[in-house]
């Protein structure tokens, strides 16, 4: 099937400005420990950080035809994520695709493909998560899919969820569970705060993070010898 939409639902500004506070990790942990795409998507160099509604894109190995379809219909804040089936040994996205983005101030690409022209990319402070970098070329020949559901890296990905992005990994964050998950997180960063300060304190890790009584729970015992 090859079919564009051209609109995805968009949650309000305030709510994406919102959620994007928290790093991936802590949404991630927030919501249950889901939403964690496979950790071999990283940015393509360190420091990278996205996050925003995604504009997805299905592409045949080898074309990124699709994806500048996506890129012509992002708005800006948007995160294009792109599959090309898995296939990493060809860049399909690089410093002319990059430089469109930005004219657009989209915040940034996901993608299962390779992507080329990475000190272009570093240089222009486009953020890029990929398998890897590949300088093999791509044609523009097939059409596809903009804006259906897709499944990038082990993830559901439907246009209009939030992904965020920085040097840990990638994170999903389903767009109605959007402020739930806001909640959630700054209910565990607050949580974190609190035990780190108790740490610098000089408290017990053990028991500030309670794992005294999950070892106590478990059988575990102490003693100077092998008891």
């Amino acid at each position: 099937m090859a079919h564009v939409i051209q609109s995805i639902p968009r949650l309000p500004a305030a709510v994406l400005e919102e959620i994007a506070k928290y790093p991936p990790a802590t949404l991630h942990e927030a919501q249950g420990r889901r939403g964690a795409f496979d950790s071999r998507l990283k940015p393509i160099y360190p420091g990278m950080r996205l996050c925003g509604p995604a504009v997805t894109a299905s592409c045949q190995p080898g074309d990124n035809l699709m994806l500048q379809v996506a890129l012509s219909l992002a708005q800006p804040g948007d995160v294009l994520v792109v599959t090309f089936g898995g296939h990493a040994e060809q860049g399909g996205f690089g410093e002319v695709l990059a430089t469109a983005c930005q004219a657009r101030s989209i915040a940034g690409l996901v993608t299962d493909g390779g992507v080329r022209d990475g000190q272009a990319l570093r240089d222009l402070g486009f953020a890029a998560f990929c398998p890897g970098l590949c300088m093999k070329g791509t044609v523009k020949e097939t059409i596809g899919t903009v804006n259906h559901p897709i499944v990038l890296g082990d993830v559901l990905v439907r246009p209009g969820d939030i992904v965020s992005g920085d040097d840990d990994g990638l994170c999903l964050v389903r767009r109605e569970e959007v402020e739930e998950v806001a909640g959630l997180s700054e209910a565990r960063e607050e949580k974190e705060a609190k035990f780190m300060q108790a740490l610098r304190d000089g408290a017990d890790v053990l028991e500030v993070l309670g794992m005294d009584k999950v070892l106590a729970a478990k059988g575990c015992t102490y003693g100077d010898d092998e008891g």
